[in-house]
């Protein structure tokens, strides 16, 4: 079962720090597995390595294995490029320390982690190495100049590994399952109809993750789930006694839903669901305000959290561009940047349209937002845009 959890809805607990600092051997000793390579020769970790456990105190996590963020060379910067995401993504971050006499760059990338709201916990790694004076004068500096817990650790001996997991359980707090997708849209026990669209963008043999999610969801709510295809829902309303509290609809099919949503009924989208769920829906629904002061000059970004072969009818890549083609003229330059590819200098951009995140953590998409708030650049999201497009967005329900 374990397994089957979503990575997105998992915390992540990122390991930063300096070449052979000892960050796959802390993670290994830490999971009681082998989760990644360790090597004497620097510069092993190449890319970031993803650990998904259990930690009792927290539930489900993904740990995440860095490069070395003193790497050099080109490939070296690829490797911090790559540790820089996982700074993104991280909700709680473990700062490894050595004995090293300069602490800047450590001392760098925690006010970063700062920055960020992000908890930050040091530890002085591969302990068993220090001579103990060291070991107590530098955790008691940390301890005055960086205001957060330091932890002295030994994969060789497991010396502060369950200290550790301590440190991170207080760091992750309460704030662990508390939000929900649906939020208060809804009473437990309510009605809600779901509609599905079984076309060429829909997954064979599965359901997508915002709808399987969702579904997990309202079933936990107790609610009475009636799931149909845009084709039925007008059947599957014909034959029910009371009209459902709640519809939730792909954004694709947006216009055709809400001409035949009842007047008792709200709705929404599964975008603007995950919008919320994931981000920051208030920002969304203010930079859908700049769509109605594009013109075929502007230059719109298009943000994919996943990756996937482009369809025939894609959302993001065809449907979203021929929407404001038609309303702005065909001069209008629409951009699409996926998964983790996005651009660092957003200036170019007159608004950014970014998909429901579902395949991200909360942390990566709100640093999407931060970046574009900082940029001066209007962000919203697949459903808003759509819903605000076809001049419905007054009649979909917002979750709060």
């Amino acid at each position: 079962m374990l397994e089957t959890v979503s990575s997105a809805n998992r915390t992540h607990i990122g390991f930063f720090g300096r070449m052979n600092a000892g960050k796959s051997s802390l993670i290994n000793c830490f999971a009681d597995q082998e989760v990644s390579i360790v090597s004497p020769q620097a510069g092993t970790t190449t890319d970031v390595v993803k650990k998904p456990m259990e930690i009792h105190g927290i539930g489900p996590c993904v740990l995440l294995d860095t490069a070395g963020y003193d790497d050099e060379g080109e490939l070296g910067s690829m490797r911090i490029e790559a540790s820089r995401k996982a700074l993104e993504m991280s909700e709680i971050a473990v700062v490894l320390y050595t004995q090293a006499e300069d602490d800047l760059i450590e001392r760098t990338w925690i006010e970063e982690f700062r920055r960020r709201r992000t908890p930050v916990i040091a530890v002085l790694s591969q302990c068993d190495r220090w001579p103990r004076d060291l070991l107590s004068s530098v955790k008691k500096r940390i301890e005055a100049t960086m205001q957060i817990p330091v932890i002295a650790c030994s994969a060789v001996t497991k010396e502060g590994i369950e200290d550790l997991k301590q440190a991170l359980i207080n760091a992750a707090g309460e704030k662990h399952n508390v939000r929900t997708v649906t939020g208060s849209l809804i009473e437990d026990g309510a009605r809600v109809m779901l509609i599905m669209p079984q076309d060429a963008s829909a997954p064979k043999g599965r359901l997508i993750q915002p709808q399987a999610h969702t579904i997990r969801e309202l079933l936990e709510r107790h609610c009475i789930i009636t799931s149909v295809a845009p084709e039925e829902m007008e059947e599957a309303l014909a034959n029910m006694k009371q009209a459902p509290d709640l519809i939730i609809t792909d954004s694709q099919v947006f216009r055709y839903v809400q001409e035949r949503t009842p007047k008792e009924s709200q709705l929404t989208s599964f975008s603007i669901l995950f919008a919320a769920f994931k981000g920051d829906i208030h920002a969304m629904m203010a930079g859908a305000k700049k769509l109605e002061e594009l013109d075929e000059n502007s230059r719109v970004l298009i943000a994919e959290c996943c990756t996937h072969a482009p369809l025939s009818e894609d959302i993001g890549r065809v449907k979203i561009p021929r929407l404001l083609k038609k309303k702005y003229g065909e001069q209008l330059e629409t951009e699409v940047y996926a998964g983790t590819d996005f651009p660092k200098d957003l200036s170019a951009y007159d608004l950014i349209i970014m998909c429901g995140g579902c395949m991200f953590n909360r942390k990566y998409i709100l640093s999407r937002i931060h970046q574009a708030e900082e940029s001066g650049v209007p962000i919203t999201n697949y459903g808003i845009a759509i819903a605000q497009l076809q001049g419905i967005l007054d009649y979909v329900k917002i979750p709060e």
